[in-house]
């Protein structure tokens, strides 16, 4: 046993701290014998963190229902660590309601309104994902035990570098014990902005979602705006944006209709007193507040991410049936390199036409030409991309808009050439009623199918496939096209957000600029202009707003502990070489293992790092139950490597 106490440090101290500490609880009995003493730098609430933090919006709600989010790794879980269910969400409101969750504070009374008001099926607010997640981490932080200290510092990690010597561990104390204060040093010493240090024999970057110094265009657009008195907001997350310069009735563009712009919606008219109101034939009507803006609103796409669904599966989707580990495996055998489009991606696209299919024939036998075992004999042996696949989907299913177009589905108004401005927003409107049509309507239970299909397949995907094994162009694919063809299928907003910007629309306040947008910044005007390459229309306003996060990027992170970790030598952005040259993903490189990689690909020993500006594969922090989830499977193997590292000196990084 160690002759001092090892200490380990998390900078950052949202929900995937939170689960990682519970699976450093989970596996310490079998991996680590003696006292640990662990340190959360985290400047807003431990458990919930910045993005999930209370103090937002009481309008912004999570895009999962209670039912589908949970924090606990149940016995789905593949991983070596011991599973220890727990509630999740839902489970937990009714707990906390009925006296059976009693380690919780006093909620305010809008809080109790909500947690009676919610049903597994609810989407919930995210300041009560706040509560559930705060009270997720003083759980976990109670299950490590008597002989496991945790201090929180409410402050913001700075940097970190070798040790050389003893080291102040003060801060806030919350949980089991408080700090145990001055020991020997570890191999790193964390640097606070209060001025304080913290030694740590390992290191856990846990930032989640970071923001970025603008891009030089963004940078550009927001200088232009200073300049001729308007308003640029670049690329943030949506809610720490003062969108108050904003005036009422003023033109804003903006690009980008996914998550991002249904909050930016969401602040812009019921944040402003505007409220939505349904009309006896079940439609909704805005009634404005007279604050409001009007958007003009555009994309690649020129559509809103897909609604989630509603609909019931009348036959269960099974585990994937084509992308499977065998098929890797074979795939491994037979390839020295992965190629996504031309391995993988075919196998993706069959099982997701496989559940699509199937559900359409067993749920829906009047829409389909013969029989379900005869078009899955056929199917079986065909592969997605072939005509003979295309003409047994023809003969099958003679409804043209019941077929799967997995390409019709990623770019929906593809090819369209709109004639005027009333076009575009014919079309536009129209999809979205489609999509509402398709998705919350008990007769199309195949678009649930779809969506099931695709989150297995994503689980699964880092899971069974080596990333090392994978090309270049490969790894750009996958962080970069098949993550956005999945957020837009099975991450979209509740149906009820898409019914509000129809109703928006009917007002007035919301135009569509349509596909395949442009934006530019005209100096003779002074304004932001802006237009679609399928259309005509182009409007101009003094506003503009870039809804969506930022890319990551190592190199410009705003997060000045990520910015020294880089500086320093000890960190780099992982670097792809494509076929269109080299290609940097601005993504922090780690191992397999979650160790930080130095700019030569040496494993930076005590140093590690999670989440999406990660190389790893970027799984969330919390899933739902009983699905596997990768987060919990990454939770519990990093649990698991930093105890085993703990057993051993770790000697220092060495800067590259």
């Amino acid at each position: 046993m160690p002759s001092r106490v090892p200490a380990i440090v998390f900078i950052g101290g949202g929900p995937r701290t939170a689960g990682v500490l519970e699976r450093l609880a989970a596996s310490r009995p079998a991996l680590f014998d003696g006292p640990l003493q662990i340190h959360v730098v985290e400047p807003h609430q431990p458990g919930s963190g910045r993005i999930w933090r209370y103090d937002q919006g009481p309008g912004l709600l999570m895009n999962s229902t209670a039912a589908d989010v949970t924090m606990f790794t149940d016995a789905s879980v593949a991983c070596d660590g011991p599973a220890l269910d727990g509630p999740a969400l839902a489970t937990w409101a009714a707990g906390v309601l009925d006296g059976s969750i009693t380690d919780v504070p006093l909620f305010e009374p809008h809080i109790l309104d909500q947690l009676r008001a919610l049903t597994p099926a609810s989407f919930p607010t995210r300041q009560l994902q706040s509560k559930y997640l705060e009270w997720f981490f003083r759980r976990a932080v109670s299950s490590l035990g008597p002989d496991v200290t945790v201090t929180v510092h409410r402050d913001t990690a700075t940097g970190v570098s070798p040790s050389s010597g003893g080291a102040s561990s003060g801060g806030a104390s919350s949980g089991s014990a408080s700090s145990r204060g001055d020991h020997d040093a570890g191999a790193h010493r964390v640097r606070l902005a209060s001025g304080a240090e913290v030694a740590a024999d390992v290191v856990v970057y846990a930032l989640g979602h970071t923001d970025s110094q603008a891009e030089p265009e963004s940078a550009r657009l927001s200088a232009f705006a200073a300049e001729n008195g308007g308003f640029h907001a670049p690329p943030s997350y949506t809610t720490d944006v003062d969108y108050s310069p904003i005036a009422a009735g003023q033109d804003v563009i903006v690009s980008g209709m996914g998550l991002a712009f249904v909050d930016l919606m969401v602040l812009l008219f019921e944040g402003r007193g505007g409220r939505f109101e349904e009309r006896p034939d079940g439609g909704l009507d805005y009634v404005p507040s007279g604050a409001e803006p009007r958007l003009w609103a555009g994309s690649r796409r020129g559509v809103p991410f897909h609604s989630k669904i509603s609909s019931a599966l009348r036959t269960p989707v099974e585990r994937p049936r084509y992308f499977t580990a065998d098929a890797i495996d074979a795939l491994l055998a037979e390839h020295q390199e992965l190629d996504f489009r031309a391995h993988l991606w075919p196998l993706i696209a069959k099982d997701a036409g496989y559940a699509y299919y199937r559900e359409l024939f067993t749920g829906y036998p009047e829409r389909v030409l013969g029989t379900w075992a005869s078009f899955e004999a056929r199917f079986d042996a065909l592969d997605w991309y072939s005509s003979e696949r295309e003409e047994l989907a023809a003969f099958a299913v003679p409804d043209r808009a019941l077929r799967l177009d997995l390409e019709a589905v990623d770019h929906p108004l593809s090819g369209c050439a709109f004639d005027s401005h009333e076009a575009v927003q014919r079309s536009v409107a129209a999809y979205i009623q489609r999509d509402l049509d398709l998705r919350t309507s008990d007769d199309h239970s195949e678009t649930l199918a779809l969506f099931m299909a695709l989150l297995f397949v994503y689980m699964d995907l880092g899971r069974l496939v080596p990333q090392e094994r994978l090309n270049s162009r490969s790894q750009q694919a996958i962080h970069g096209w098949w993550h956005g063809f999945f957020s837009f299928v099975d991450s979209g907003p509740p149906a009820h957000r898409l019914r509000e910007m129809l109703a928006l629309h009917r007002a007035g306040f919301l135009k569509f600029l349509g596909p395949g947008m442009w934006v530019r910044a005209d100096d003779a005007t002074g304004r932001f202009v802006a237009g679609s390459f399928q259309s005509p229309v182009v409007v101009d306003a003094s506003a503009y707003i870039e809804a969506r996060l930022p890319a990551a990027s190592v190199e410009r992170s705003a997060n000045p502990a990520l910015l020294d970790l880089h500086d320093a030598g000890l960190g780099t952005e992982q670097r792809l070489l494509t076929s269109d040259g080299p290609h940097s993903t601005g993504k922090l490189l780690v191992s397999g293992n979650h160790e930080v990689l130095s700019p030569v690909g040496t494993p930076q020993k005590g140093l590690f790092a999670v989440g999406p500006w990660t190389s790893g594969w970027g799984a969330g922090a919390f899933a739902r139950p009983n699905t596997n989830a990768a987060p919990f499977r990454e939770n519990d193997a990093l649990a698991r490597r930093i105890l085993e590292t703990l057993r051993a000196p770790v000697p220092a990084p060495q800067p590259n």
